[in-house]
């Protein structure tokens, strides 16, 4: 696919989605295929036959195949749709106005290289995809709501690791000091043992300054604990209002697979597929009638 200009991110891209198309049109095939074989089972039971029954069994036929071809033709244009959809979403996002050129899709030089593609460089490409590891598959919506929930919480909890370690780190330090106050207060009175009164005097002023420093010391660690308490209290509150959210979208994105299946369930393909179904119990039952008729013993 290099001769398109794509890079190797577009040219996989390119790729799923003709396996994709692949995968469908081997679907139908096999499903038109079996449309033949059950004519042949079902009613190529005799040897000779009427010019009229010929002509009902084609034209049932004809109609069964007609609605298959019909049906996946409708789904591919459907389909196509649904992928345009999605490049021009994305577009929009960057501003950007894509345009088409209708006359390009009848270009026989360029179908001819799709169809090249296809025989030689898509089939090496689909053995390294067999063999690599299947990715994943994405939640709907990914790049949305919940894409934004996740990086939100996410950083509240980064910053709620950073508060932790702050804290930490102010009741080091207040533990030093007070270690400190101990040591000073245990060297005092080592002094005031060895030395007079005018040096214990200065070790007092000293003492002093320690008691002061950690009194500070103390006052920011409870100024610093309050506001770490706070900043969880709002953090905890973001993070469940997060996860409210969270649901809340989950719960949106059910209702609409369950529209969807609703919107399946009326489309013309599922109801053709119903009335053939209905049609061939129709004709299962006259064949037996006609069988029992001339057949009664069996």
């Amino acid at each position: 696919m290099a001769e398109f200009g794509f890079n190797e991110h577009h040219q996989n891209e390119v790729i799923n989605y003709m396996r994709f198309a692949r995968s469908k049109r081997g679907l139908r095939v096999k499903t038109i295929d079996s449309c033949f074989e059950e004519l042949k089972e079902s009613r190529l039971v005799e040897e000779t036959f009427t010019v009229d029954e010929v002509r009902e069994m084609l034209d049932g036929l004809q109609a069964v195949v007609r609605g298959e071809v019909e049906t996946e033709l409708i789904n591919t244009a459907h389909t196509n749709v649904l992928l345009i959809r999605q490049l021009f979403s994305q577009a929009e996002k960057f501003y950007l106005r894509l345009q088409t050129d209708i006359s390009e899709l009848e270009n026989r030089e360029l179908l001819e290289q799709v169809a090249e593609f296809e025989k030689t460089d898509f089939k090496s490409n689909d053995k390294i995809h067999q063999e690599a590891s299947k990715p994943k598959l994405a939640p709907l919506n990914e790049g949305g709501v919940s894409e934004l929930l996740h990086k939100e919480i996410t950083r509240l909890q980064e910053e709620n690791g950073k508060l932790k370690a702050r804290l930490r780190t102010l009741e080091t330090q207040a533990m030093s000091a007070l270690d400190e106050r101990t040591r000073a207060e245990r060297a005092l009175i080592d002094i005031q043992k060895v030395q007079g009164e005018h040096q214990v005097a200065d070790q007092s002023q000293e003492v002093s300054t320690l008691e002061d420093t950690v009194a500070s010391l103390k006052e920011d660690y409870q100024r610093s604990l309050s506001a770490n308490v706070a900043s969880q209290k709002d953090l905890q509150q973001n993070l469940m209002s997060s996860k409210h959210d969270l649901l809340r979208v989950q719960e949106q994105l059910t209702l609409a697979e369950k529209e969807l299946e609703k919107k399946f369930q009326e489309t013309s393909a599922y109801r053709n597929m119903k009335d053939m179904l209905t049609k061939k119990n129709e004709q299962i039952k006259d064949i037996r009638k006609r069988l029992q008729r001339y057949e009664p013993n069996e």
